[in-house]
């Protein structure tokens, strides 16, 4: 199960993933993404599962210029690993 909370902040919106995100989460993500504007920011603090589409998918988002914010380390080596 995945939580999405959004916290504005400004020019910014924060979007905090809670729990297991995985593939069947992106649209829902995206979804949210997308409603927020440019500038947002996924907060990764709280994530406990993923699989391979979300790690792919944050990758792109970062390099679209999406900060991932309380990346955590296995997340960030397993988004190095896939690009």
């Amino acid at each position: 199960m995945l939580k999405l909370e959004r916290n504005p902040d400004g020019e910014r919106t924060t979007i905090r993933l809670i729990g297991c995100a995985q593939s069947e989460h992106l649209g829902e993500i995206t979804n949210q993404m997308g409603s927020c504007g440019p500038n947002v920011t996924l907060d990764l603090e709280e994530v406990t599962v993923t699989d391979v589409h979300v790690i792919r998918f944050l990758g792109t988002c970062e390099k679209d210029g999406t900060e991932l914010l309380h990346c955590p380390s296995y997340i960030r080596e397993w988004i190095s690993r896939e690009q």
